[in-house]
């Protein structure tokens, strides 16, 4: 068969003849790009799975560790196709500033989750609170159920969910109450002036010595804090285990109360000493002490 019968075999044939060199360079690099987008897959997975298994080895949330994983994979695989398409003659640097613009919008329209996003990884990395510990967040206390990548479930004490944006969170004060296991009661007591001091502390000592719960080792402070308009009040400090905080605080209060009562010691209401002239007496004296003159006296 003569190649004159196919005249687009013939210039097929010619061209491949006068572009050997090109054809072969074209080749490698085909070869280079599937090698280069190959290891870049194969690196990305071998990546991604070494760094989701440190953030788990961390005790790092498992909803952030996938994601962080699988983020970290995605990344790498888009570099590996850029350099892939580089080395078979494409011009990379149009799609890199696409990517780029790409990011940027997608960075601003979606600041605000990126924001509570970058607060999640946070808390869950340095671990200011955990579930199932008490803490103040800004101006809601409760019970931490659940640190999410975008925001964190509390349950208050009257067992109502609050959700709260991770930003936020991280831009307020954190109150975490049961990290120690140890925690001070304080109780201020306002009792009368005549009461004496000493009578006072005795009273008050023997209620906390016989409770059981209060960690005696730390020793307790019963002092004279303020001379209060209507009150001299005193602060009563004691230690007690973390579990045992509310139970302590109320009984403590109920057994000191229980203990000025069948002591006579007084505690007194706010009182206010009012003194109530008599404005008609005031008069006539104003008016004794500089009589009022006639017009015609008057110069």
């Amino acid at each position: 068969m003569k190649f004159e019968a196919f005249p687009g075999i013939k210039q097929l044939i010619f061209w491949i003849t006068h572009n050997e060199t090109t054809i072969i360079q074209g080749i490698i690099n085909l070869i280079g790009a599937l090698f280069l987008l190959s290891a870049g897959i194969f690196i990305a997975r071998l990546t991604s799975t070494a760094f989701k298994k440190i953030l788990l080895r961390r005790n790092v949330d498992t909803t952030i560790t996938q994601f962080c994983s699988a983020l970290l994979r995605y990344a790498m695989i888009a570099f590996a196709i850029v350099a892939a398409l580089g080395r078979v003659g494409v011009e990379t640097s149009s799609i890199i500033a696409v990517i780029g613009a790409a990011g940027l919008a997608i960075g601003l329209a979606l600041q605000g989750s990126l924001g509570n996003f970058a607060a999640g990884v946070l808390l869950v990395t340095l671990r200011p609170v955990r579930a199932g510990e008490y803490a103040n967040v800004g101006a809601v206390a409760g019970t931490i159920e659940e640190v999410h990548i975008f925001s964190t479930t509390l349950r208050t004490v009257d067992n109502k969910m609050v959700v709260i944006p991770n930003g936020k969170i991280i831009a307020s004060e954190i109150i975490n109450y049961s990290r120690q296991k140890e925690r001070r009661v304080d109780i201020i007591v306002g009792v009368a002036y005549n009461t004496s001091i000493a009578h006072f502390r005795s009273v008050i000592k023997t209620v906390v010595m016989v409770d059981s719960r209060i960690i005696h080792a730390k020793g307790h402070t019963i002092r004279l804090n303020e001379f209060a308009p209507s009150s001299l009040n005193f602060v009563v400090r004691v230690w007690t285990e973390n579990k045992h905080y509310w139970d302590v605080y109320f009984d403590l209060m109920e057994n000191i109360k229980n203990a000025l009562d069948n002591n006579m010691i007084q505690m007194p209401f706010p009182q206010m000493d009012i003194h109530l002239n008599d404005l008609r007496t005031q008069i006539q004296t104003q008016d004794v002490a500089s009589p009022v003159k006639h017009p015609r006296d008057m110069p």
